[in-house]
């Protein structure tokens, strides 16, 4: 099977490097000139990854990449022309993957883009007889929904990510370098504090859906673990 990239780009050099690149690992590329147009085509076509820039002339890639996300759970990988850490931080809460800073080697990006998608072919791979149950919470990750007392609780994809994750080893201690690198493919010490955003806001939407008790916790001064009935704390 082919992989269909949608690649998002405003400059019509850099989406056709892309392009040719990407068409050499016999992927399937379209192009989008704005955030619109790539919108309106990811609502249209099954889409396996998206390359995404961050500046276009319309709508940010910020807000394309909040939109898409809200849509499809492709990998997303944002490009920036910024190597600024907050960009990362900025990209990673609204649910992208992965970045890269322009300039960047095409070598690298394509790179990149077969980790991601490797990444994504075994979390698909491992879903199944994936539901685990606990008090008051049920974790299912072949249909990515987590309910509580009986009301589905909306996360993001990263949010799902990680607190399936910590559930299904709900005796290991996960560090903050573990959790991005299984999550994201990266241990860069500059993300920690989108690790901690993330945790914060499960907790928050699991304790506004009734949850009595934390599903995750702080082991301080090392990471996190799921905190399991006998540990409500």
């Amino acid at each position: 099977m082919k992989y269909k990239i949608l690649v998002v780009d405003d400059e019509w050099n850099m989406r056709n490097l892309i392009k040719i690149y990407l068409e050499k690992e016999d992927f399937r590329v379209d192009e989008a000139r704005d955030g619109y147009e790539a919108i309106q085509m990811a609502r249209q076509n099954p889409y396996e990854l998206l390359v995404l820039d961050i500046m276009l002339p319309d709508i940010d890639g910020w807000e394309v990449c909040s939109t898409i996300r809200q849509m499809k759970q492709m990998p997303i990988l944002m490009l920036t022309a910024r190597n600024d850490v907050q960009d990362r931080v900025r990209g990673l809460n609204l649910g992208a993957d992965d970045y890269l800073v322009k300039p960047f080697a095409p070598e690298e990006l394509v790179a990149r883009v077969n980790a991601l998608l490797r990444r994504e072919k075994v979390k698909k791979e491992g879903t199944s007889d994936a539901l685990l149950t606990f008090e008051g919470l049920s974790i299912d990750s072949e249909s990515r929904e987590v309910i509580v007392k009986d009301t589905v609780v909306e996360l993001t994809p990263k949010e799902f990510d990680i607190l399936s994750l910590v559930a299904s080893q709900s005796k290991m201690v996960y560090t903050r370098e573990i959790l991005l690198d299984k999550i994201w493919g990266t241990g860069d010490v500059h993300d920690f504090r989108t690790i901690d955003t993330h945790v914060k806001n499960i907790r928050e939407k699991l304790r506004k859906a009734g949850l009595s008790y934390n599903p995750i916790k702080t082991i301080w001064g090392v990471g996190y673990k799921f905190n399991t009935t006998e540990d409500k704390t």
